[in-house]
């Protein structure tokens, strides 16, 4: 897809610049910087998807700890 941005030129030279020091195109440093935008974005949601689980889950111990005597006894 294409997009149009609106960008001071001196932003645009300057990124250009780093862009080039990496041996990247802009073009190629923008696509890298949205991917990794989107990504950032899925890794939250997986998180906080996964701590709302966790807090839902049956399996709580409610605050319930292992003990040095239980940790150590055998059936």
């Amino acid at each position: 897809m294409n997009i149009t941005l609106a960008v001071d030129e001196y932003i645009v030279e300057q990124a250009r610049k780093v862009a080039q020091a990496n041996g990247k195109s802009l073009n190629q440093a923008v696509r890298d910087y949205l991917a990794q935008l989107a990504s950032a974005d899925q890794n939250v949601l997986q998180v906080e998807a996964f701590v709302a689980s966790a807090k839902n889950s049956p399996g709580r111990l409610n605050r319930w700890k292992f003990d040095r005597e239980q940790l150590h006894e055998r059936s």
